[in-house]
């Protein structure tokens, strides 16, 4: 049982490893068999025990394993959220900035943990009634997207298993234009279920010892029928999503942007204090009077570039405010705006003429970061953790973001992870993807996961994406998510590129998550014919 427990989580490490900084995607096709392995195994009966007394020790064990693999996963893959630590600058002793460090990965990884527990549990109960080999992976594959799809419609979501493949696998990433991030999902673990059932149904071994290599040599340590299917999924889906990814373009020189972006690079531990505001303001008005020289036509900035309040207009002695009025050039304003009595974390467009053609506010603001879940509860904590002293307001999920371009679709930060959120603006018109991101101060392991998740959006609503980050990785992607260009990490930079508007539909920009849906009609048809056999069989 111990053996099995390390197993477990070796296979999660594995999968933990998929994503930045290691990046070995090719292992999440494997990662999650062992897991498969063991609740395929799971014994239901034993000597010496009661069925129900032995049920419950079996399902104890069943979670561990679980336990043990999404704890494996999920603190890997997001270990780049200790990089909150220090706090210092903040004023938080460095023994409370690393607790909250601490307390944040091991929430954050229990949540994801969580979704795995969820379901060995429930795909082992359905196996129990269900001894069909393909069907039970039918189901799992099922369950498994399922649970995406719960997780990801929830305030915490970023590890995916969709998002291992990304940016490196492009052809299997083009299968989220079939019905988003839940088909590359569905894929890896049905391919990875296949591989357990290899393993399970391997015949016995009868050769002498002397005759192992030999036994290896020939596969008869597994089952060749279920290897081959695995196989012959891995490269058939491998093939339709290469196919996708060879669609050529055809960007017309009429739709293109020509669009500058500046990383501004300003440290969290100073944006704040004048010092901060005083650099912010210098190194975005220099970068826009640098690129309006170069001829773009509209410039992107982060997240909260100006780390203040935009007002419609702003103070007149604001540099950047003049130089947009001096240049005449669309801006991308990263900034902050007053509601209620707090504030919205906001992207706005700034004509030429120093006026306000449109907003949005971010949807996704991020837990002990941007708002503190039941800050009733805990009262005056916030403040000592929160860089803007009180919860911010969330935007309006609805929101359209029209520009003098035409409809973009705009992601702020943590909006990157949610794959609908990109969906509902492209299915109503959105022509091009641009995000503003802070991603400081977490490390370059993080900021290219970040990436990763823009990605995958670009190719899932076949439209191209501008990425303009605080400290990195600014890029340029287009729609089959190769990155034609990307900043350096910490650095400041200034990149004036081409863009183009799309209006094409995909599969999953017209119709959504269908897969998910037909896996679960399938699932129902499937478990009411088995059952429905049986009782005409007594």
């Amino acid at each position: 049982m111990v053996l099995r427990l390390w197993i477990a989580l070796l296979g999660g490490i594995l999968m933990g490893i998929t994503p930045a900084p290691v990046g070995a995607w090719p292992l999440a096709w494997i990662a999650l068999a062992p897991l498969w392995v063991q609740i395929i195994k799971a014994e239901t009966k034993r000597e010496n025990l009661t069925q129900t007394k032995y049920s419950n020790f079996n399902m104890k064990f069943l979670i561990l394993n679980a336990l043990a693999w999404g704890i494996g996963y999920h603190g890997l893959a997001l270990s780049w959220v200790l990089g909150l630590h220090p706090l210092t600058w903040m004023g938080i002793p460095w023994v409370v900035s690393v607790a909250i460090a601490l307390l944040a990965l091991t929430l954050f990884t229990i949540w994801g943990a969580t979704l795995v527990v969820t379901w060995a549990i429930t795909t082992k109960a359905l196996f129990n009634l269900i001894q069909n080999p393909p069907i039970r992976i039918l189901i799992g594959t099922t369950i498994w997207c399922v649970l995406e799809s719960i997780w990801s419609a929830g305030p915490l979501w970023w590890t995916s298993l969709s998002y291992t493949q990304s940016p490196h696998n492009l052809a299997i990433l083009h299968l989220g234009q079939i019905s988003g991030p839940n088909t590359i999902t569905a894929a890896i673990v049905a391919v990875n279920g296949l591989l357990a059932q290899a393993w399970i149904n391997r015949p016995k071994q009868t050769d002498p010892p002397n005759s192992s290599f030999a036994s290896f040599a020939s596969l008869r340590f597994i089952h060749k029928g279920y290897l081959a299917t695995s196989a012959g999924l891995l490269i058939s889906l491998h093939l339709i999503g290469f196919s996708l990814y060879n669609q050529p373009l055809n960007d017309q020189p009429s739709t293109a942007i020509k669009i500058g972006i500046i990383q501004g690079n300003v440290p969290n531990r100073i944006k704040f204090t004048p010092e901060g505001r005083r650099s912010s303001l210098t190194g975005y008005t220099n970068g826009y009077i640098t690129l309006a020289k170069q001829g773009v036509e509209a410039i992107l900035t982060p997240e909260g570039a100006l780390s203040s309040i935009w007002t419609d207009p702003p103070a007149t002695k604001n540099p950047l405010y003049q130089a947009i009025l001096d240049k005449g050039i669309v801006a991308w304003i990263g900034a902050h705006r007053p509601r209620e009595s707090s504030y919205t974390n906001s992207l706005f467009t700034v004509t030429g003429t120093g006026e306000i053609f449109s907003r949005y506010d971010k949807v996704n603001l991020v837990p002990f970061g941007e708002y503190i879940p039941f800050e009733q509860l805990l009262g005056g904590f916030i403040n000592s953790i929160s860089a803007i002293g009180t919860s911010q307001i969330a935007g309006e999920p609805t929101q359209l973001f029209d520009t003098p371009f035409g409809r973009a679709i705009v992601g702020i930060c943590f909006d990157s992870a949610f794959s609908r959120h990109f969906q509902r603006q492209a299915a109503a018109g959105g022509e091009f993807i641009i995000t503003a991101s802070n991603n400081d101060p977490y490390s370059a392991a993080m900021q290219f996961q970040h990436h990763a998740q823009d990605t995958m959006r670009a190719i899932e609503t076949n439209r191209w994406a501008a990425r303009a980050t605080n400290t990195g990785y600014s890029g340029i992607v287009d729609p089959h998510g190769r990155t034609l260009w990307i900043s350096g990490h910490n650095t400041y930079e200034v990149r004036a590129d081409t863009i183009y508007r799309r209006q094409t539909q995909t599969l999953y920009l017209r119709w959504g998550d269908w897969l998910t849906l037909v896996l679960l009609g399938l699932v129902a048809v499937s478990i009411s014919w088995v059952i429905g056999n049986r009782k005409w069989k007594k």
